[in-house]
């Protein structure tokens, strides 16, 4: 004979174990389902309307600086040169790169005739080849820059058949000289320098990273047209990365004392819409002088190791 179901009421602690039980479920679904804190302090950038290029001269003024902080100067639509912080304030480098014409993220896995060929080393550098974020050659040497101190970047496009030899210079103020670093050639369709831009990064990414602000400023950009007439960099399109693990609201940009500002991470409060178009004041702007002098076309050195 099949058993009848029991309609009994439950004692009442059977229905504080069940309601026990409930809420500790409800708990535990809403722990899961809850925002996690951002893992970085979001990337922010300056795009700078500019004609074709073969000279792309500026000037940046990192402010606020901490472990994990990428203050790129002079970037372009295959490559960037800037300044990084590894570790503590003693630990920086200079650091200039080039991508290869492919997709992907393995560096080995680009074909010989691909990659980016080295044609320069500059002295005390060190060149390897890189891969996480697209594959290329890449430039790295130890670089003392300071917080407050004007850092002058400067990078040539050589077009060359459906190629292009980039070559950067940082200036090194404590001996009043060029640093020549490297000129990595790409296949590039025969493009000179186009899509000029900077940014600020927090690359540490370990969630108190986005606590902690980072801040620059850029002025005094300049751009040697293909045609060889100067011309300077007085607007600035400002934007930012899109991650859904960055920090979304603590970013900012605008223009002060004549220079266009870029922060990020910590208590940083937006003044400027993303997207806006930022313009320097009139002023009365010459040209950069003392610029290193071209070279002789470099021989091919060995690919990048």
């Amino acid at each position: 004979m099949r058993a009848q179901p029991s309609c009994r009421r439950r004692p009442a602690w059977e229905l504080v174990a069940v309601l026990g039980l409930v809420a500790t479920w409800t708990c535990h679904a809403a722990a899961a389902g809850a925002i996690k804190p951002p893992r970085a302090a979001r990337s922010v950038h300056l795009g700078y309307p500019a004609p074709d290029a073969a000279l792309f001269y500026t000037e940046m003024v990192v402010e606020e600086s901490v472990n994990g902080s990428y203050f790129m100067a002079a970037g372009w639509n295959t490559g960037y040169l800037g300044v990084q912080q590894l570790g503590p304030p003693t630990n920086k480098v200079v650091i200039f790169s080039v991508w290869d014409p492919t997709k992907g993220d393995n560096p080995n896995a680009v074909k010989p005739e691909d990659r980016v060929e080295l044609l320069h080393e500059g002295e005390g550098v060190r060149i390897r080849r890189f891969g996480g974020e697209g594959t290329g050659g890449q430039c790295m040497a130890p670089f003392a820059w300071k917080v407050g101190e004007t850092n002058r970047f400067l990078m040539r496009g050589e077009v060359q058949g459906d190629k292009t030899a980039y070559t950067a210079w940082i200036w090194r103020a404590d001996r009043g000289d060029w640093w020549k670093l490297a000129t990595f050639r790409t296949q590039s369709k025969g493009s000179p320098l186009r899509g000029l831009y900077s940014f600020v990064e927090d690359f540490r990414r370990d969630t108190r990273s986005a606590t902690e602000r980072r801040r620059a400023r850029f002025g005094n950009g300049w751009v040697q047209t293909v045609a060889g007439a100067w011309q300077p960099l007085v607007k600035a399109r400002f934007t930012a990365s899109s991650a859904e693990w960055e920090a979304k609201d603590t970013i900012d940009a605008g223009v002060r004392d004549g220079w266009f500002q870029l922060a990020t991470g910590g208590e940083t409060k937006t003044t400027t819409p993303l997207r806006s178009v930022m313009e320097l004041p009139p002023s009365q702007r010459k040209a950069p002088a003392r610029l290193p002098e071209p070279a002789a076309p470099a021989k091919p050195a060995p690919g990048p190791r």
